[in-house]
């Protein structure tokens, strides 16, 4: 028996083994196949398209973006052009495709030299300016990536700025080494925005940001990093690519690419750089991040030793393309369209299309053939930055609903046997195939020297889109505004300022039924802030714009103000009031609609529960009005939205530089300033409240309209009554015994100075406290203050607090002694908070 119960428990060991390694095997495998979610792009290409919208409309529009040699690159048009494509130095090709103002860099906005940003790659420069383009596209503030582990894979082939550079006088700078490096094409991106995941440069020719794509897919599922910027650059700074191609007679003679088509002559060549910013999928979801498409399957193989070093290989190919189908768990009927490599070559294109007929031609459904299309031929061959120009037409592609035309096909390629496989090529923009699955795409690249791409991208599910850019947040926040909305805008000149206003004006305008609620609040979360900012403010979308037209003209309007942020200065500064903030319905609307706030809330809601039996939701949304008159409850609950709505501006960019807090106020103003941890704040403010409540029915306060120095002047004719805070200038509270402060009140007022009495039933800041001093240090006696990461203003002491000496008793002089509210704000003034009115004002009359 002994030994059948050893065996027994052997098995289930065993067992439980087995169950625990399949357990982990089965995440292994999910974490090496999750699909990667594409959550912004962004791009310079030909034709003056400097976004993906402006992409789109060259490709619905069925537009050709070829253009002549640029005049402003110190070429010499004039001796390059030969029709002769034996004559040495020339190029019979005289278009092709160039971004405008490749050239143009703010080099302040990345805080870069003139000198040194002359010595860098105007690669680089476009490189650092999508990639923040992409980020903010995302819904993300580019600075809040500082220090996170972000990855940068960059395809790149081409460094012939640097040969420019050294061939002029003033070339060899000391910037010019790193200006010229392929290395850091990407490493410059990571060091201007301080990414800290990998930084990789590919150079695999014309399939570099495919493969770009392809590693950042891989690093992300090996966890080396947890978003992405990947994608491809190239700028033509020498017309060496034209001279060398034509010797070799690889150029379409007009400059545009067939293709596959019959006329097809040679390839186009072009320029251009494209972002993409990716992320797992459910960091996506879990993000809030929008999804656009989903990166399902990629593979990169080689040729190997084929039929020549740059000679393409069509068995590779179809191995490429049934290797990202196995990494996509797909067939080939699930791929509904391929957005092939398609350069124009009459070698290059019938050895492709009959690769494609090979696998996506074959076992399809009838009457759904393949669609086959290329952006070169609007574009041109953008090189290193071909394959991620694809990838963001299907991503549009896919969310219109249409698959957009190839261009200058007079007729299908007789080069192509068309019967081998059910491919269609598409000459005219059609309707995306309805299909009751999710629309994919291939996407294919191919490089001279032998290394080929696929990838396959997938429509999102419904529930991972919205209708307008921005995160979780931009969806749910705008339902906590009703009334006027402001609109922010900022940017490190005047010029730029103006800039982005009108830019976001016309994003606006260009899209219908915008929620202008979801602009404001994208806005506010989802940008960095500069020096030079304006606001306008609105309660539509018509006066919004208006607003915008006028700080873009530098003319004055009502509802716009245009200023520069002081140097040094200050501001925001959070202020948190004591009892008397308190009101039926107060930021009821928050609960439920602002997840930041919920979320804060139901920490406190822990937090608060040894100390306290109040339900803080219930308060807050409740009809009930008779916990406003139970300090015990109004203290805990004003702590409470303090504190959460400290975590709502912060969500929404807005930290504070400096906090003070009135009265218990002070407590929730030291707990969002880190000097006191949410727990020790919440019994802080639990027992100081409770303490009060022993008090009750033997004081009272009052507000008088006087200076602290005319008050003092009647305090001897009413015994017992002191200053309890000095909220102003001329704005002073008192406490004492009920019948001397009423005594105090009604004189005031038969001398016409304004006064009230406060409806409270005890003198807090005042001797009266004194009777719960014991109890009070002995129950905050474990109240453990730390440095905090923001400084306070002390209304005990009315100066710069030290943190070690909010211990327990502070809290009960916080309580005993007077409210030096007007010195403290006067102390931050001084110390260059000078923007008071950008504070936090939580409003302050109580000062309980």
């Amino acid at each position: 028996m002994a030994n059948e119960d050893k065996l027994r428990d052997y098995l289930k060991r065993v067992m439980a083994d087995l169950h625990d390694t399949r357990r982990r095997l089965s995440e292994a495998q999910s974490q090496e196949l999750e699909p990667v979610a594409i959550v912004a792009m962004s791009c310079r290409l030909p034709g003056g398209i400097s976004n993906p919208d402006e992409l789109w409309e060259v490709l619905r529009d069925a537009r050709d973006a070829v253009t002549p040699f640029p005049d402003d690159r110190g070429w010499d048009l004039d001796r390059l052009y030969d029709p002769d494509p034996d004559r040495p130095g020339t190029s019979y090709a005289r278009e092709g495709g160039f971004v405008e103002g490749a050239v143009d860099f703010d080099a302040a906005f990345f805080g870069i030299s003139p000198r040194e940003a002359l010595s860098m790659d105007p690669q680089q420069r476009l490189l650092l300016e999508t990639s923040w383009e992409a980020i903010e596209a995302a819904g993300m503030d580019p600075a809040s990536l500082r220090g996170s582990r972000t990855g940068v894979f960059v395809g790149t082939n081409g460094q012939d700025y640097g040969t420019l550079l050294m061939m002029s006088p003033d070339g060899d700078d000391g910037h010019s080494m790193t200006g010229g490096a392929a290395a850091v094409v990407s490493g410059r991106v990571s060091y201007t925005l301080g990414l800290e995941g990998p930084a990789v440069s590919i150079d695999t020719a014309c399939s570099s940001s495919l493969v770009a794509l392809h590693l950042a897919v891989q690093a992300l599922r090996a966890g080396e990093c947890d978003l992405a910027l990947a994608g491809g650059v190239t700028v033509m700074a020498t017309p060496g690519l034209f001279v060398g191609s034509s010797r070799q007679r690889a150029l379409s003679p007009d400059g545009r690419c067939k293709s596959f088509a019959a006329s097809a002559d040679g390839a186009g060549f072009s320029e251009g750089v494209g972002m993409l910013l990716v992320e797992r999928l459910s960091d996506a979801r879990r993000n809030g991040h929008r999804v656009l498409a989903v990166v399902r399957g990629s593979a990169v193989n080689q040729d190997g030793a084929s039929n020549g070093l740059t000679a393409p290989n069509g068995p590779s190919q179809q191995r490429v393309i049934r290797q990202a189908l196995a990494s996509a768990r797909l067939s080939v009927a699930d791929v509904d369209v391929v957005e092939a490599h398609g350069t124009g070559t009459t070698l290059g294109d019938p050895i492709e299309a009959q690769a494609l007929l090979a696998t996506y031609g074959q076992d399809r459904p009838v009457g759904q053939p393949l669609l086959l299309g290329s952006v070169k031929s609007n574009i041109g061959h953008a090189q290193a930055a071909a394959g991620v120009a694809g990838v963001i037409k299907v991503v549009l592609a896919m969310r219109h609903g249409l698959v957009p035309a190839s261009l200058h096909v007079d007729e299908p390629s007789p080069h192509i046997d068309w019967s081998a496989g059910d491919v269609e090529l598409v000459t005219e923009g059609r309707p995306w195939p309805a299909v009751d699955r999710p629309r994919r795409a291939g996407v294919s690249s191919f490089g001279i020297s032998g290394t080929n791409a696929h990838v396959i991208i997938e429509e999102p599910a419904a529930e991972a889109e919205t209708d307008q850019p921005g995160d979780a947040a931009s969806r749910s926040e705008p339902g906590l505004v009703s009334g006027p909305l402001l609109w922010s805008v900022s940017a490190r000149s005047r010029g730029a300022l103006a800039g982005q206003a009108a830019r976001l004006a016309e994003f606006v305008r260009g899209r219908g039924g915008v929620d202008p609620a979801e602009v404001a609040w994208s806005l506010v979360s989802a940008r960095s802030v500069f020096d030079h900012r304006a606001v306008v403010v609105g309660g539509g979308v018509g006066e919004l714009l208006a607003g915008l037209d006028a700080v873009a003209g530098g003319v004055p309007a009502g509802n716009a103000v245009s200023g520069v942020a002081v140097d040094g200065g200050a501001g925001p500064v959070f202020v948190f009031p004591g009892q008397g903030a308190q009101s039926v319905g107060m930021a009821s609307g928050l609960v439920g609609s602002c997840a930041v706030f919920d979320e804060v809330l139901a920490d406190c809601q822990r937090v608060l529960a040894p100390w306290v039996d109040v339900d803080l939701v219930s308060v807050l949304t409740g009809d009930d009005q008779s916990w406003l008159g139970r300090v015990e409850v109004v203290q805990p609950v004003l702590f409470a939205v303090g504190v959460a709505l400290a975590a709502v501006w912060k969500q929404a960019g807005v930290v504070p530089r400096a906090v003070i807090g009135h009265s218990q106020g002070e407590i929730a103003a030291a707990c969002v300033a880190g000097i006191l941890s949410l727990e020790d704040a919440a019994k802080t403010v639990a027992l100081r409240s409770r303490a009060l409540a022993v008090l009750a029915g033997s004081g009272a306060m009052a507000s008088v309209d006087l200076s602290v120095e005319q008050v003092s002047a009647r305090l001897d004719q009413f015994p017992g009554v002191g200053v309890a805070a000095v909220n102003g200038p001329s704005t002073v509270v008192v406490s004492g015994p009920p019948g001397p402060v009423a005594g105090l009140v009604a004189a005031c007022q038969a001398d016409g100075v304004r006064a009230r009495v406060i409806p409270v039933d005890y003198a807090s800041h005042s001797p009266a406290v004194q009777q719960v001093a014991e109890q009070l240090r002995t129950d905050l006696a474990g109240v453990a203050p730390r440095i905090g990461g923001v400084r306070l203003v002390s209304t005990l002491t009315g100066d710069w607090v030290d943190p070690g000496s909010m211990g327990a008793d502070y809290w009960y002089e916080n309580l005993r002694r007077p409210v030096l509210f007007d010195t403290a704000v006067r102390v931050a003034i001084g110390r260059g908070i000078r923007r008071l009115w950008r504070c936090l004002r939580i409003r302050c009359w109580g000062c309980r």
